[in-house]
């Protein structure tokens, strides 16, 4: 028994042709193609090319040329209905079980969408070309849309009173019809009633382009309607295996590594008219695994970008918990949050495809961020509050399927409640200056001194410590030949004295040929002054300081570059950023 075509095209569109190969062989991008040595047959010089958008391979020294079914067959050597199961499973489809019901289902799904065709193709017409449609053509200007985007996006209207239901009970039995979901029997009237009457109707299509089921919106104002409704579930939709516009999103795959996921039907087709075609929305329904598990085949950071409202915040919220059990290595999920009572459609019509990618670029945050900082919003600086935190975190790092993901994410959110509490982070954080409230004879110096850095006033300690003790200093020359400076003029005085003190001769502060202002502002602002003014005959507690001082330096280097590898790791999750980083906490630990 054959295969039925609808579930072999799903296999072909939910699975690149590059990501089959490259686990056989190993691909490299060039142009819109991928190429690679061939797998039939031995060669130095690469002739084997794969296109995605063509969905075949080629290989040009043995003549080899097919699609997913037909390279899975000839490299391992299985038959055609073992390379369907194989890469059922590597497309995460349940695998297709035949039996006597597989005709009679194939049959119902050609009469479904050949119904569900025909009534697309009708009220797409008929919004088109029915002069009584002119103030439903009215609202869409109004909304910003012309006719580009109702063609592209086959838009129709459903009329108040439509009879389209008698049309096509002539060439289809009434179970048919009502199995598409379009239409119900209305048991007080005793009539068959349109789903989507006085409606916009927006097409669901399935992955390979096929409408499945419809989106429907009320253009006039009702205070009994709901303003927007789906299809019901059927035997060829649900709602929690589907996205609209991914037919046509999935195509840019090859060109764009990332996919907006908005909430509604307008977003999609707003971003769209302005040139962002990489959107994709959900069906009303909270995000689930199997959608983001679809769009991971074909994209590698999805960027979660719900309405600027409380409605929109806590369906994105539920997004995060939902989808963070399902984050792998190379894949990133992410949070664009727009202003209040802005939605996707709204904002990129009044700034335009730049700004918008641009501001999404600046503001959008990764998956583990965001869950982060919601739940840090509702806790209280108390130990219960700390606590529930604390499990809540942990649960959610727990429910990650990868372990090397849970590892980093659990690491992540432990790391962030330790900088909570000042205890657990004082000796990290040390070398930064506390600002406090100063008297009225100190508020000068404290005006002047507060808009220093922590490590520019630490760097001023070390300084002024050495220019104070030359000659200790001279005869200890290894312990601060190393230090990094991360101020430019603290940076060129110390690098100044430092070649003073390698001349081996004795010196004075003012044979070093530093200029007097800066040495002023030095004595002036360095904290360390205060602590040295009961051991200024004590060189083995000098020495003490001195490594105190650049331990703290030490430790601002690394805690400087561990940020940048968090900001990195957030947005690459690469196994060799995570390693760095490990390596570098070690060091931050022993320090």
């Amino acid at each position: 028994m054959k295969y039925p075509k609808e579930y072999l095209d799903e296999i072909k569109t939910r699975l690149k042709v590059s990501t089959v190969v490259s686990k056989t062989v190993s691909l490299k991008k060039r142009g819109k193609e991928y190429i690679g040595l061939s797998p039939f047959k031995n060669e130095k010089t690469p002739s084997f090319t794969v296109n995605d958008e063509k969905e075949f391979y080629h290989c040009f020294a043995t003549a080899e040329h097919g699609n997913i079914f037909d390279f899975v067959m000839k490299i391992q050597n299985l038959r055609f209905g073992e390379a369907v199961k194989h890469l059922a499973n590597l497309a995460g489809m349940q695998p297709y079980i035949f039996s006597k019901q597989d005709e009679e289902r194939e049959k119902k799904w050609k009469t479904y969408s050949l119904i569900f065709s025909q009534y697309v193709d009708f009220y797409h017409e008929e919004l088109l070309k029915n002069e009584s449609y002119s103030f439903v053509r009215d609202y869409l200007k109004d909304r910003s849309l012309n006719k580009d985007q109702v063609k592209k996006f086959k838009i129709g209207y459903v009329e108040k009173k439509p009879n389209f239901f008698e049309k096509l009970k002539n060439n289809f039995n009434i179970d048919d019809l009502l199995e598409t979901g379009l239409f119900y029997f209305d048991e007080k009237k005793k009539i068959y009633i349109e789903r989507f009457k006085g409606r916009l109707i927006f097409p669901i299509n399935n992955i390979s382009g096929q409408p499945i089921a419809l989106g429907g919106r009320i253009i006039e104002k009702s205070d009994f309607l709901a303003k927007y409704i789906n299809s019901p579930e059927t035997n060829f939709f649900k709602k929690g295996a589907n996205l609209y516009n991914l037919d046509l999103a999935r195509t840019l795959s090859n060109k764009l590594d990332n996919i907006f996921l908005v909430e509604g039907y307008m977003d999609v087709i707003g971003l769209s008219k302005n040139g962002i075609e990489n959107a994709v929305a959900n069906l009303g329904t909270a995000l689930t695994d199997k959608q983001i598990f679809t769009l991971n085949q074909f994209f590698d950071d999805i960027v979660i970008c719900f309405d600027g409202d409380e409605s929109g915040y806590k369906a994105a919220l539920r997004a995060a918990e939902n989808s963070i059990k399902d984050l792998k290595p190379e894949k990133q999920i992410s949070f664009l949050f727009l202003p209040d009572k802005e939605d996707p459609d709204s904002f990129v019509n009044k700034h335009g495809k730049n700004y918008f990618i641009d501001y999404s670029k600046q503001n959008k945050i990764s998956i583990h961020q965001f869950i982060f900082s919601h739940y840090k919003k509702h806790t209280s600086n108390n130990p219960s509050s700390m606590a529930i935190f604390d499990k809540k975190l942990r649960t959610i790092a727990n429910a990650i399927k990868d372990d090397y993901i849970k590892k980093y994410v659990l690491e992540y959110f432990l790391e962030k409640i330790s900088d909570l509490t000042p205890h657990t982070s004082q000796n990290r954080k040390n070398f930064f200056i506390k600002k406090t409230k100063s008297l009225e004879t100190t508020k000068k110096h404290f005006n002047e001194s507060k808009s220093l850095s922590g490590v520019e006033l630490k760097e001023f300690s070390l300084i002024y410590l050495i220019i104070n003790n030359l000659n200790l200093i001279q005869d200890n020359i290894h312990l601060v030949e190393n230090i990094k400076f991360f101020t430019d003029v603290n940076k060129q005085i110390f690098e100044k004295i430092l070649l003073k003190l390698k001349s081996g001769e004795k010196l004075s502060v003012e044979q070093l040929g530093i200029d007097a202002q800066l040495i002023g502002k030095i004595i002036k602002f360095a904290p360390i002054k205060h602590i040295l003014k009961n051991k200024l005959n004590n060189d083995h507690e000098i020495i003490e300081i001195l490594d105190d001082i650049t331990r703290d330096l030490n430790n601002y280097d690394l805690e400087f570059r561990i940020q940048e590898l968090e900001s990195k790791f957030s947005r690459d999750l690469s196994e060799a950023t995570f390693n760095e980083l490990k390596e570098l906490k070690k060091k931050q630990n022993i320090n």
